[in-house]
């Protein structure tokens, strides 16, 4: 029996198909950075806030998906797998969404003294 054979061979490409997959994640890396250099610009920047939220949110939306398709390596996994991971962001942000409207702001404001006083006639009425 030869030893040869169980060794498997590695061709010199598959070192360079490495390194080219390295450089791709840096390239990502520092795209993200200056994404996210961007994003913090665009905070001090004279703008109304609807349109500030709205880039803001674009840009955080450009950056998840690159996270989630090559560092997360979704872009190489079976669509099965991306259909499943997006159901559940679309059930986190509904759940998230849900969260932020009945917790909004008039529920955590303070009660008037008006409707202090209102509510105590009526109970003791």
């Amino acid at each position: 029996m030869s030893t040869a054979a169980a060794v498997p061979y590695s061709s010199p490409s598959d070192h360079g198909h490495e390194e080219s997959k390295f450089q791709i994640y840096v390239q990502i890396a520092m795209l993200l950075a200056v994404i996210t250099g961007i994003e913090i610009i665009t905070v001090y920047l004279p703008f109304a806030h609807w349109i500030l939220f709205t880039v803001l949110a674009g840009f955080s939306a450009v950056k998840f998906l690159f996270v989630i398709f090559f560092f997360m390596h979704l872009r190489w996994d079976k669509p099965f797998c991306t259909v499943l991971f997006f159901i559940g962001l679309v059930l986190a942000g509904g759940t998230m969404w849900a969260l932020l409207q009945l917790f909004g702001s008039e529920a955590g404001k303070p009660l008037s003294a008006a409707f202090l006083e209102t509510s105590r006639i009526v109970a003791t009425g």
